[in-house]
């Protein structure tokens, strides 16, 4: 009878052990697997800027594009027109109302738009720490711990629902905390070339940095 009730103890130890090892695994298997998998992606986004006391700020919607390695296009259309396209180591961020175009090289925009973390030109696992951050509603949270001070952010979550990225949430270094939330998220559709192609329109300031 002891020992039933041993091996019943040690079975029951090494089922919960297992458990917990799958679960600190599994997040990051399936950020992995998305990763490898979605060579292109098209999906809705819903961003709000959260402030201090934690409330929902400024909501912006709009559309993303991704072709790896390297092109995104991130475009808000509402309550503003702006655009974020990167193509051949470069991101052009287009305002419409300010009329104005700044272009920057990739390896200087890390923390400047959350796309280029799935662009394929930054290879997350090299450059942030992961933390499996639990389940909260549908998504799978993962922390990004940025391993370079100079990234611009204190931390990023990506969320995961079932193996497709959900949502994401961006804390930077000056107190910002932008959520983002996709939908109708398209796995490798086609996409065309000029759709990451950015022509500055006439009469617009461009600063290159």
């Amino acid at each position: 009878m002891r020992y039933s009730q041993v091996s019943g103890g040690i079975f029951l130890f090494l089922v919960l052990t297992a458990a917990n090892v799958f679960a600190e695994v599994q997040p990051l298997q399936q950020l992995r697997a998305f990763l490898a998998s979605s060579k292109s992606l098209s999906a809705d986004f819903r961003q709000v800027a959260i402030d201090e006391s934690g409330r929902p700020g400024q909501t912006s919607y709009g559309v993303f594009y991704l072709n790896r390695p390297g092109k995104f296009r991130w475009n808000y259309l509402k309550p503003f027109r702006q655009e974020i396209v990167a193509n051949a180591g470069k991101v052009w961020f287009y305002d419409e109302d300010l009329e104005q175009v700044t272009i920057r090289k990739i390896d200087q925009s890390l923390g400047s738009t959350p796309a280029l973390l799935l662009s394929g030109d930054i290879d997350i696992e090299d450059n942030f720490t992961l933390e499996h951050q639990g389940r909260d509603g549908d998504l799978l949270w993962l922390k990004l711990l940025p391993k370079n001070e100079d990234s611009g952010f204190k931390y990023i979550l990506m969320g995961l629902d079932n193996g497709v990225l959900g949502g994401m949430e961006l804390s930077d270094n000056f107190g910002q905390l932008t959520r983002i939330y996709f939908s109708n998220v398209k796995i490798n559709p086609p996409l065309k070339n000029s759709l990451f192609k950015f022509t500055p329109p006439e009469g617009v300031d461009i600063f290159e940095e």
